[in-house]
């Protein structure tokens, strides 16, 4: 007879209360992905870079259009809260003060993939998928280009397209957001 463990998923709710309570460390990497607190792979400088130059981009192409929220969570269903390297979200006064983004408030998510690959394409892609949020972009940075996913579905993204180096991505889920790729990556990265 085989020994099964059952597991306890949290909720977003149990979650955040751990955090109040001090449970996390202030420099614990954390995020709630299906119930469960997993570790998130460490930044490096060219991860951070893009980060940052996409934060510029977005904030100057954008300006009150959208709020630019950079390695902060997200709600997406009862049991996650993953925290993409960068979400555009519906303008709110309040800057969401007082509760996390749901899933209805995110336009666009970006992950950045450095070593996070395997882990963003297998795991947050259909969990963003399944909770609606209408498109995401991987930057890719080992293979030099972006990866559009858009039209979401229980089962994934059914439009994925691949965009590299010389050429040019518009989002739709943000009108008028229209970015080349060395916008992105940078030059000759």
């Amino acid at each position: 007879m085989a020994l099964q463990l059952v597991r306890r998923r949290f909720t977003v709710d149990e979650y955040r209360r751990m955090g109040q309570a001090g449970i996390f460390g202030e420099d614990d990497r954390v995020e709630l992905i299906d119930g469960e607190i997993v570790e998130m792979t460490p930044i490096g400088s060219r991860h951070a870079a893009c980060v940052d130059r996409l934060t510029r981009v977005f904030v100057q192409h954008l300006g009150p259009r959208a709020i630019v929220r950079v390695q902060g969570p997200i709600r997406v269903g009862e049991h996650s809260a993953p925290q993409p390297d960068l979400a555009l979200l519906r303008p709110r006064a309040d800057f969401y003060a007082e509760a996390h983004p749901d899933a209805g408030d995110v336009l666009l998510v970006v992950e950045v993939a450095e070593t996070s690959g395997p882990i963003d394409r297998g795991v947050k892609l259909p969990l963003y998928a399944r909770a609606g949020i209408p498109e995401v972009w991987l930057v890719d940075l080992a293979g030099g280009a972006i990866e559009v996913h858009r039209q979401p579905s229980p089962r994934g993204y059914q439009d994925v397209q691949r965009i590299g180096r010389g050429q040019s991505l518009s989002s739709q889920a943000v009108p008028g957001l229209t970015l080349a790729v060395e916008d992105i990556l940078g030059p000759g990265s």
